[in-house]
């Protein structure tokens, strides 16, 4: 099985299974001296973890991490750094109804026709538990970023039809953690709250839109042709089980502008070149131009629900599957630390690639 591995001068390769004894990364690449506080990898890891509140998964995992390798006496010596995270609270038998079923929209049947087997226990590799890595490797890329003072900040902007219609500009990132939706409006993230429960309530899912800005972002992170920076985030978004949908900068809304109002002026501030619109999203030419870099991300409902459904089994024949065990009746509350933490891997990798073409 390939495709474990993410990344080029900064490059992860996450391994485990969701019911499997545990779930881990390596990281290559990562510069010698890093400073690194273990309670800031454990810090993201809490928000996404499972069993945090009433409207997620009760699961019951502490994803406390655990330092392999690669870290000495809180900074990083160079080479490997391995992170490992048990598995604590597994109940495959919650599974057992469908070893043989192909639940609608998982990847139990592609999982089936490309390898012909598949660890039906939670999904095994294709579970979103794996995420748990890439949020402790993100908060690795997080901590080389902070070095040159980049700021990423991800929000649940949208659950359903409820919307935060606000431009970042103009909200308080400092509310998003003060709700357990991790919204930056706190009437609207009651709203949410309510309506997700009324959803799990019904057996039922739904999906949502997470925003991410990065702020401070240094000029020239990006590599034509193929490996645009907004093309490699899209890549990195995508990968996120759930997600259907990436735009950045105005997306589809741009199109419906014409190009004299969509053009960002260029003008000089203090000897500094900034733009007076950022239409572009802090991205020309595939290339980072120091402008906010703003994006967003689309998750589908939950595919497993706590009610009938048809399908097929092995042999073809109709059968009903009908959930079981503990799942999230709507995925972007934990779905935040994952989309900073993609966001930090792909900075961290042209970060360090920039560096290289600058030799």
């Amino acid at each position: 099985m390939a495709g474990n591995s993410f990344g080029q001068n900064f490059r992860i390769t996450t391994f485990g299974e969701s019911h499997g004894i545990g779930i881990g990364v390596i990281i290559d690449g990562c510069p010698a001296g890093l400073v690194i506080d273990i309670a800031d990898i454990q810090r993201d890891l809490d928000r996404r973890r499972p069993g945090q509140s009433n409207i997620v998964t009760q699961r019951k995992e502490s994803d406390q991490v655990q330092i392999l390798s690669g870290i000495f006496e809180g900074k990083t010596t160079g080479t490997a750094i391995s992170l490992y995270i048990p598995n604590k609270d597994q109940k495959s038998k919650d599974y057992s109804h469908i070893q043989d079923k192909y639940r609608p929209s998982h990847a139990d049947y592609t999982y089936d026709q490309k390898y012909g087997i598949r660890d039906y226990r939670g999904g095994g590799r294709s579970s979103a538990r794996e995420t748990a890595c890439r949020v402790a490797a993100g908060a690795i890329a997080k901590a080389l970023l902070k070095t040159q003072g980049v700021e990423i900040t991800a929000y649940v902007s949208q659950v359903g039809k409820l919307k935060l219609d606000k431009p970042y500009q103009e909200l308080d990132f400092g509310e998003i953690e003060k709700n357990i939706v991790r919204t930056a409006d706190p009437v609207l993230a009651e709203e949410m709250i309510e309506y997700i429960k009324a959803v799990r309530k019904e057996g039922d899912t739904i999906g949502g839109v997470i925003n991410c800005v990065v702020q401070n972002c240094p000029i020239g992170l990006g590599e034509p042709v193929f490996d645009k920076l907004h093309a490699d985030l899209g890549k990195a978004m995508l990968s996120i089980n759930a997600v259907k949908g990436f735009e950045y900068g105005s997306g589809f809304e741009g199109v419906e502008m014409r190009g004299s109002e969509h053009n960002d002026i260029f003008v000089n501030k203090n000897e500094n070149v900034t733009t007076q619109t950022n239409y572009s999203g802090g991205i020309q030419g595939g290339i980072s131009n120091g402008m906010d870099i703003y994006f967003r991300v689309a998750f589908k409902p939950v595919a497993t629900l706590m009610r009938d459904q048809d399908s097929i089994n092995q042999s073809g024949e109709s059968v009903k599957v009908t959930g079981k065990g503990r799942h999230d009746p709507c995925v972007v509350p934990r779905a935040v630390p994952i989309v900073e933490a993609m966001t930090a891997l792909v900075l961290a990798d042209h970060y360090l690639r920039n560096l290289g073409a600058k030799v």
